[in-house]
């Protein structure tokens, strides 16, 4: 055997040895090739992700991604186009599962089930499921809904809520409309007497309104809510860009400046403030960032 033929040999040996420590990202990969990001938006999820009066997507978790493309922008050493996908809670999952979505950036609960399918970031927000009632109807607690026809999103976890306190009880008739928008008009239309979702996606709902006093929140709240970024599950090498960007973002107080600007400030489209500020749930996980769920 030649020297060259050594050598060439021995590269190849290295190589088939280190190979397995080298991790390969589908989504980099992706966008790489593509020379774009694809980003999955929702359209009607105050303030995470939603449309303006311009109709285009805004919101916290967009916010949160637009750091998360100059990352991905700095590992791949060029520019990147950014497309926006409107998603639901039906389809977000499988668009990311198929390629379609590189990452969703909306208002996406981390749980178990879910993992199963996806991964998600270390958390970005903390929200309580609850009720949500037309003022005028005199609701007073979660008993009063017994027997009465009440809505959740279609594949929201509040779903999985609802017919767990129906069975406890409740005898609950629920309907499950397509999006949040369509939960939201059965509420106000009086098809449905309450509209269970994470609070905060419910606060922003209501501040939208052209009323707000017109709909009340019933007391009771039940189990954490732990959110995140959600895109293709088992590939380390994006998540761990994704989670980076994130914890550089709270270790040096951007997180909390971007949080306070869609929470806590006026905002779009109507210059309402949701005046819901940091819990200590979210402060927690923002000097602790994890992505596990409780």
């Amino acid at each position: 055997m030649t020297k060259t033929s050594l050598m060439t040999v021995s590269v190849l040996a290295i190589s088939a040895l280190s190979a397995p420590a080298m991790a390969e990202s589908v989504t980099l990969d992706r966008i790489t090739e593509n020379g774009a990001i694809t980003i999955g938006y929702r359209e009607a999820s105050i303030p995470f992700s939603y449309l303006d009066a311009s109709q285009n997507p805004v919101g916290f978790s967009l916010d949160l991604c637009a750091h998360v493309v100059d990352a991905i922008e700095a590992k791949v050493g060029s520019e990147i186009e950014v497309n926006y996908v409107p998603v639901n809670s039906s389809n977000r999952i499988p668009l990311i599962q198929n390629g379609t979505v590189d990452i969703e950036c909306g208002g996406t609960a981390n749980n178990k089930t879910r993992q199963e399918q996806v991964s998600f970031s270390v958390a970005t927000f903390v929200s309580q499921p609850r009720w949500l009632v037309q003022t005028a109807a005199g609701l007073k607690s979660a008993e009063d809904l017994k027997g009465k026809t009440v809505v959740a999103t279609q594949g929201s976890n509040a779903v999985g809520f609802a017919q767990g306190l129906s069975a406890k009880g409740l005898d609950l008739n629920i309907a499950q409309a397509k999006d949040h928008a369509e939960s939201f008009l059965m509420l106000t239309s009086g098809r449905a007497a309450a509209f269970m979702e994470d609070d905060i996606l419910l606060a922003g709902l209501k501040a939208a309104a052209p009323n707000p006093d017109d709909l009340t929140f019933l007391p009771e709240a039940y189990d954490k809510i732990y959110y995140g970024l959600m895109f293709a599950k088992d590939d380390t090498e994006f998540k761990a860009v994704v989670d980076d960007t994130l914890k550089g973002l709270m270790a040096s107080g951007e997180f909390t400046t971007i949080y306070d600007k869609w929470f806590t400030q006026p905002i779009p489209p109507k210059d309402q403030n949701l005046e819901f500020p940091m819990g200590d749930a979210l402060k927690e996980r923002v000097a602790n960032p994890s992505d596990a769920v409780e």
